[in-house]
């Protein structure tokens, strides 16, 4: 179920922020969401993108990845081992389309037979193009799923009497007719 949307702050005006700099925001937002589209629509199995609350939430699919970590300060490779889906959370302003950092996002997947997995939370990835919250999983089948995306209010400051009431709810999202195909795609990182 998606939470019915609030109305997020459409006044160009700020008690913090000039005209131009409100539309340099919404430059970033509009790079941000190309980003998002492309991953959305051009590289990922499957994604989509809905409004929930003051958010825009997308998802992407694609093949489980190995990732960095870093443990005892040094970067260490981890391959997907039994891993075989990629799930990818984007959570954006609604409003102007930057992406949100520093929250608390969850998601479920709900298997083509009924199975709930999860909730599990999806943690901040850098990605060289487009941050984003994200986990591998090891899913049972293919098939089309639902995701359901869960999203605890934030606890940074919000800049900005006016504009600055916002992300004070927690909000969830669903999409169904998620086609996940399995995957896995390990690699040895360069020396």
């Amino acid at each position: 179920m998606t939470t019915a949307p609030s109305t997020p702050p459409t006044d160009p005006s700020s008690s913090e922020a000039t005209e131009r700099q409100l539309q340099l925001g919404a430059a970033q937002g509009e790079a941000y969401r190309k980003a998002l589209d492309h991953m959305a629509q051009d590289v990922a199995k499957a994604g989509g993108t809905q409004q929930a609350g003051d958010y825009l939430i997308g998802y992407a699919i694609e093949d489980a990845e190995g990732m960095y970590h870093l443990e005892d300060g040094e970067l260490v490779w981890h391959n997907p081992g039994d891993t075989n889906a990629h799930v990818e959370v984007v959570v954006c302003d609604a409003t102007d389309g930057r992406f949100v950092p520093g929250l608390d996002v969850s998601a479920t997947l709900v298997t083509p037979g009924g199975q709930e997995l999860g909730p599990f939370p999806q943690e901040l990835v850098w990605h060289p193009m487009l941050y984003h919250y994200a986990r591998n999983w090891e899913l049972p089948e293919d098939g089309d799923y639902t995701l359901r995306v869960h999203v605890e209010p934030p606890t940074f400051m919000r800049h900005d009497e006016i504009n600055g009431r916002r992300f004070a709810a927690p909000v969830d999202a669903e999409f169904t007719g998620v086609r996940i195909e399995r995957g896995s795609e390990p690699v040895d990182p360069p020396a």
